[in-house]
């Protein structure tokens, strides 16, 4: 899933067969893949 910055709709695209990326909400060109939030722990000894 992708998440456009402008309108902040989801999107889905598929990259390898997309010609162009594009938001079809509202024609913006610009779209980031949201990424789950993933809290990193560092152990120490």
């Amino acid at each position: 899933m992708y998440k456009c910055l402008n309108c902040g709709k989801e999107v889905r695209l598929e990259l390898k067969t997309a010609k162009k990326i594009i938001c079809p909400y509202c024609g913006y060109r610009i779209i980031r893949k949201d990424r789950p939030k993933v809290v990193k722990k560092v152990l120490s000894d």
